[in-house]
Parts: structure tokens; C-alpha cells; sequence
């Protein structure tokens, strides 16, 4: 027997390799990248000799920092990627997908987690709050590409900016149900004012402040001060890991929402110079990062899985979920875009890829942590259920719809993907 510590490394040099070779391979296949991973982390942890329980309930801590970790460095990569300078009119449909669609979805959702499932108020709220936001990490897929690349038509930039905005709407109905809970179990009476004033007012808006502010200081220090003694001249890519942490941390010691400041944060970092090239490679970095970080959290989330955690799950709650999925999002995405003028291929897009993952992990992994709730396995089995689907029926047609629409668009997806690894192989020829 292989000294386990040899065996570790093993394992995980194979899966670096295949998380690597992988989205090759899947570029014209109706298959993703998270759908492997899962598939991995499953069959890895039904190997009798992996005595290791990865089930998130086990390791509450650990399961909030690490879910955590990956979307605060996919939020950085989402705000890089887009090229569309902020304007309230162009950025028309990511209104409607915050202000009407995700609202509709807290609302169903916690409608159906307190009327069908019977989870009480604050479980109901939790629930919704958990998976109403589109995730940042799982819907690379569809997102837009990397910057200048050109890759940003209206469904690519909506869920984009959706996903990366809608943290800062999920997180005060994340905090409504840590009240409920703390209410219902004898720890707090008055809360509606502080609610409103510090989760609502306080931590939204101070979010985006300090996100712009760091963004503002990281691109003056990155392009605009001498030449000599700018970032931009290292050419080194941990500059906007140093800009992801500092705007993270920043925002959460003043209690603040870090999510919606890291976004911001990217969008004003680019926004600094939006066409030198340090931005694709700062991008570039993240993005393996981020990979890296989304394929541990994927293979745990597998082992999980083949551990129990849909164990706790009723008849009910499937049809609940199956609702979630294909229910809930769609006809709160076409809702959202009445009198939208677009055509209608876009709108299904939109309202369908509704993408729940990682983000939903570390709400419910959050909540929980803060305060008592009824159920907590459930919730677990419920969320863990929900985010499988969405894996697994967003994974799989996500590629062979894109390409559709490229070609309803007059584009070519297959001269695109050549020319895509055209440039990659220009980059490592230059490096």
C-alpha cells in the first residue's frame, strides 16, 4: 500500500490534469466540466480505503470558507470579463433580472418552502435566499469571454452581471431569515429596524462604495501612475488576487456585503483602462484559480452525495425542486423581460440558465452557521438536490444551446473556437 500522503498526490495531480485537458475535450460536447467533477468526487469517495466523510454538515467552518473562497475569486473574473461600460440603460436587462426576476424567486421559492414543505418562515426564507441568485462560479459556461474578446451579446452580458450582482439582493434575505431564526428561538425582539437599516441600507450600499474605491485605487496603481512604478509592469497576474482580498476583506470588517464589493471592485479596476492587454492576463489568472478552486469544491460536493447528504429528502421535496428548476426560474425570467423589446430566443435563454452551485452552498452553509434552524439536514438534502439538477440539465444543454444561438446570431461557434485557440497558442508562442 502507497503512502497515503504519495497517493494524495497522485490524486490530485490527475485531477489538476483533467480539470486542464477537460474543457477541450467538452468544447463542442453536450457535457461540462462541473458534471465530471461531480462524477469524480463520487466515485473516489466510494472507494472503501477514502475513510473521510465530506459531508458539508460535518464541517461547517471549512464548508463556509471554502464555498466562500470560490465565488469572492469568480466574482473578480466575472467583473473582468465584461467590456460594456456601466449605464443604467445598458445595463437594462440586468434590472429586470435583479429587480423583477430574482425577487419573484424569493418569493416563490420561500412560498414554496413554507406552504408545500412546511419548513417555517425563517427555513422557507433561507431556502430562497440560498437559491434565487444565478451562481457566479457554475455559469462560466455561458457567461461572457474573456476581456476584448468580443464575446458579449445581450444573454452572455446578462447573466454575467447578473450573476455578479445579485449577491448583494440574495444576502438581505439571507440575514431576514438569520433574524426570523434568532426571533423564533428567544435571542432577539426588536429586529425589523436594525434589519433594514444596517443588512439593507448600510451593507449594500457601503459595499458598493468600498468595492469602487479599491477598484478606483488598483487601477490608478496598476495604469495610470509613472511607468516605472506601475502594477501593469510586473505583469504579474497576483495582482488581482491582492485586489480580490483587499476588497473582500475590507468590506467584511466593516460589516459590509464583500460579494457585491468584489464585483464592483473588478468593474472599476477595468474600467481604469478598459483596452490594455494586462487585463486579459490578470483574467487568465484567475480564472485557473478559480477552476482549481471549483473542481474541490465539486468533488467534495460528490462525495457528499454518495455519503448521504440527499438521504433526509421526501417525495415532496423532489417535486419541489423539480419545480425550483424548471418552474420557478423560467417563469420568473420571462416575467421579468415583459415588455422587454429582445426576441424571444434570448428571453428563453436568459429565464431557463438560471444557474444555482457554489454561491447556494455558502448561503445555506452561512445561515446555518449563524443561527438555529429547524432542519438543517433537509435543507442541506434540499439545496444539495436542487444544485444536482441544475448541474446536470444546465451542463448538458448548455453547449449545444449556445451554439444554436451563435448560429441564429450569424456567427460561426466553430470558427470562433479555432480562433480562440488561435489566440491561446499566440499568447504561449509570445510568453
Amino acid at each position: 500500500m502507497p503512502d497515503p500522503y504519495i497517493l494524495i498526490l497522485f490524486v490530485v495531480g490527475s485531477l489538476i490534469a483533467l480539470v486542464a485537458w477537460l474543457p477541450l475535450v467538452f468544447r463542442r460536447a453536450p457535457l461540462s466540466l462541473p458534471i465530471v467533477c461531480v462524477a469524480l468526487g463520487a466515485g473516489i469517495f466510494s472507494l472503501p480505503q477514502v475513510g473521510f466523510d465530506p459531508m458539508p454538515q460535518a464541517y461547517p467552518d471549512i464548508t463556509e470558507r471554502l464555498t466562500e473562497f470560490v465565488v469572492i475569486i469568480a466574482l473578480m473574473g466575472a467583473g473582468l470579463k465584461i467590456d460594456r461600460v456601466f449605464n443604467l440603460k445598458r445595463w437594462g436587462v440586468t434590472w429586470r433580472l435583479l429587480g423583477i426576476t430574482m425577487m419573484v424567486s424569493i418569493a416563490a421559492i420561500a412560498g414554496l418552502g413554507y406552504g408545500l414543505l412546511g419548513l417555517g418562515l425563517a427555513g422557507a426564507i433561507l431556502l430562497a435566499g440560498s437559491l434565487a441568485p444565478t451562481d457566479p462560479v457554475l455559469a462560466s459556461d455561458i457567461q461572457v469571454g474573456a476581456p476584448q474578446e468580443g464575446k458579449e451579446d445581450e444573454v452572455r452580458f446578462g447573466l454575467t452581471s447578473e450573476a455578479g450582482l445579485n449577491d448583494g439582493l440574495a444576502f438581505p434575505f439571507v440575514h431576514l431569515a438569520i433574524a426570523l431564526a434568532l426571533v423564533a428561538a428567544g435571542q432577539k425582539t426588536d429586529w425589523f429596524v436594525e434589519w433594514f437599516t444596517v443588512n439593507v441600507l448600510w451593507e449594500t450600499g457601503a459595499g458598493l462604495v468600498i468595492g469602487w474605491a479599491v477598484g478606483w485605487l488598483f487601477g490608478w496603481l496598476t495604469f495610470m501612475i509613472p511607468i516605472s512604478t506601475r502594477l501593469a509592469a510586473t505583469r504579474d497576474g497576483f495582482i488581482v488576487l491582492a485586489a480580490t482580498f483587499i476588497s473582500y476583506s475590507v468590506t467584511e470588517m466593516l460589516h459590509c456585503y464583500g460579494f457585491l464589493a468584489v464585483f464592483i471592485t473588478a468593474l472599476a479596476f477595468r474600467h481604469a483602462d478598459r483596452d490594455h492587454d494586462f487585463h486579459v492576463q490578470m483574467h487568465d489568472f484567475i480564472e485557473q484559480i478559480e477552476r482549481m478552486a471549483m473542481m474541490v469544491v465539486l468533488v467534495l460536493f460528490g462525495g457528499a452525495l454518495v455519503s448521504g447528504l440527499l438521504a433526509p429528502l421526501r417525495p415532496i421535496d423532489m417535486l419541489a425542486a423539480v419545480l425550483i428548476v424548471l418552474v420557478v426560474r423560467p417563469a420568473a425570467g420571462m416575467l421579468g423581460f415583459i415588455g422587454w423589446d429582445a426576441p424571444m430566443r434570448e428571453k428563453l435563454i436568459l429565464a431557463f440558465f438560471g444557474i444555482r452551485g457554489v454561491g447556494s452552498f455558502y448561503y445555506l452553509a452561512y445561515g446555518l452557521n449563524a443561527a438555529p434552524f429547524a432542519g438543517g439536514d433537509r435543507l442541506w438534502a434540499l439545496v444539495g438536490l436542487i444544485c444536482l439538477m441544475s448541474i446536470l440539465l444546465h451542463g448538458i444543454t448548455v453547449t449545444p444551446v449556445m451554439r444554436w444561438f451563435d448560429r441564429s446570431q450569424g456567427r460561426d461557434p466553430d470558427a470562433d473556437e479555432d480562433a480562440d485557440q488561435a489566440t491561446t497558442s499566440g499568447r504561449g508562442a509570445s510568453a
